[in-house]
């Protein structure tokens, strides 16, 4: 007989023992290994000795909701496998382990900003789900280890990724930088170069994100974004690196050209990866004229939704108001979309199948 997955079951204190031990021992990891699986700008920042007590109590509470798993499941499977990997982390140094000093940093994994990151994010949305969340689903619901490799891949791949965005922007639109009008712009307040930045990228990424819903062969790369049936903070991360890659450079090039200041492209770049996060969440928030001036969760769900009235609707991801201006705006009254998920296409569930699913010669189905 299965065993179910419900509070008391010991399941749900299994899952937590293994995700919070696997997170513990690749800290350990980067501990040993800094120069392959840390960024260098951002080493000399760390508070280590903060960072040794938070690895040391998430291996302390890995191994004791490994415990409680054995102690309430009969299939004793994930506890085992919770405190075996906590015990591995502890053979390698544990909280103890000593820093590797021998630093090279030619090729780098940002294992260091997607333990960070994951960290930080649940602090923020895993409480807001539970207090505020539309729907009642558990944290591990279906498909969030599909969601979690792809958290870690687009992550830790944040040399390649950034390089992807940057590059091309360089190689081909340098020619377009006027001296003279980046000084103007510069010149600005930050605040104002801030909402500007937002209004040029959501701009761009208008009429990207619709281009990648309108013609088939780049609709491919952006279905296993849409492939996501349950919608919370993790779902936003499942998309395909050359999707992720496009995007993200075709939003940097006109920032790059007008040449902002740092500041207030740092806080921008800081910002749209929460408010990525928070339009994905399981959040019922309606937020009142608010949701018409800056997208919402409601706003973002439907371009989500399943249903026929959804399709290729809300392309925006800052300011509906572009939606409105050019047609695709759909969000009626306090409704929510009833599933999510690709509309009449089978989008493969492993993230192999799913790397390689825009290669294949299956096509769109007429909407």
């Amino acid at each position: 007989m299965e065993e179910g997955k419900e509070f008391g079951k010991g399941w749900i204190s299994g899952t937590a023992s293994v995700s919070l031990a696997v997170i513990g021992l690749m800290a350990v990891f980067c501990f040993h290994f800094p120069s392959y699986l840390t960024i260098p700008d951002v080493r000399a920042f760390y508070p280590v000795p903060w960072i040794r007590l938070a690895l040391h109590l998430v291996l302390v509470s890995a191994f004791l909701l490994g415990l409680t798993s054995v102690m309430l499941r009969h299939n004793k499977t994930l506890g085992m496998v919770g405190m075996g990997i906590v015990a591995i982390a502890a053979l390698l140094g544990g909280s103890r382990v000593e820093i590797d000093e021998s630093l090279q940093d030619d090729f780098y994994l940002g294992l260091d900003y997607a333990l960070l990151i994951l960290i930080v994010y649940s602090l923020i949305f895993i409480p807001m789900e539970k207090l505020f969340g539309r729907l009642k689903q558990s944290v591990f619901r279906d498909g969030w280890r599909l969601d979690a490799t792809y958290f870690f891949i687009s992550t830790m791949l944040v040399q390649l990724t950034t390089y992807l965005t940057l590059k091309p922007a360089f190689v081909l639109f340098s020619w377009a930088q006027f001296p003279a009008v980046q000084e103007v712009v510069r010149s600005q307040p930050s605040l104002l170069q801030f909402f500007e930045i937002m209004l040029l990228a959501d701009l761009v990424q208008y009429w990207v994100h619709r281009l990648f819903h309108q013609i088939p062969w780049l609709w491919k790369f952006h279905a296993v974004h849409h492939s996501a049936e349950v919608m919370d903070w993790m779902a936003g991360n499942r998309l395909h690196l050359v999707d992720l890659a496009l995007t993200r450079g075709l939003i940097y090039i006109p920032s790059f050209i007008l040449g902002f200041d740092e500041f207030p492209m740092y806080a921008y770049i800081v910002f749209v990866s929460l408010h990525s996060v928070f339009i994905h969440a399981n959040l019922g928030f309606h937020l009142g004229w608010w949701r018409y001036i800056f997208a919402t969760p409601q706003f973002h769900h439907w371009h989500h939704g399943a249903e026929e009235e959804a399709i290729d609707k809300n392309f925006a991801v800052h300011f509906p108001v572009l939606d409105m201006i050019f047609g695709t705006f759909f969000m009626p009254g306090k409704r929510w979309p009833k599933s999510y998920g690709v509309h009449n296409e089978t989008v493969p569930r492993s993230f192999l199948k799913q790397l390689f699913y825009p290669f294949t010669r299956t096509k769109r189905s007429d909407l």
